[in-house]
């Protein structure tokens, strides 16, 4: 998987992790939102958000690499939606600049992280 040492749960990849810090981020992040953008672009965010650790847990608990490499591959997608949704809060000016630092840095390491994962499993499609 991930790393040499024993891999016991999905809770023990890093990059599981880091996207359960990205979630508490971005929550916090999306509470300071316009209301009027509660059932339209936060829903969204959080939803994107929700998906790429969910995706990592049932790509790792399932039984062939083919099937975890498929969850990180949707991992994955939601990395990129949420880094366009990222992008439309900002052009939107839905909070400073500096609000999405953190964020920004710790998506791109996930993204990083997960298109290493994807790669290391070789599986064609």
């Amino acid at each position: 998987m991930e790393e040499n040492s024993k891999i016991n749960s999905y809770k023990d990849l890093i990059v599981w992790q880091k996207a359960m810090e990205l979630v508490v981020l971005v929550y916090s992040l999306s509470e300071k939102f316009p209301k009027t953008e509660l059932y339209c672009l936060t829903s969204q965010i959080r939803r994107c958000v929700i998906s790429i650790p969910s995706n990592i847990a049932e790509g790792c608990r399932r039984r062939t690499k083919k099937d975890y490499r498929q969850f990180l591959v949707i991992a994955f997608g939601s990395g990129a939606e949420l880094e366009t949704q990222i992008e439309i809060a900002k052009r939107l000016s839905y909070r400073e600049v500096g609000d999405y630092v953190e964020i920004d840095k710790l998506l791109d390491e996930i993204m990083r992280i997960l298109n290493k994962l994807i790669s290391n499993l070789g599986i064609s499609e």
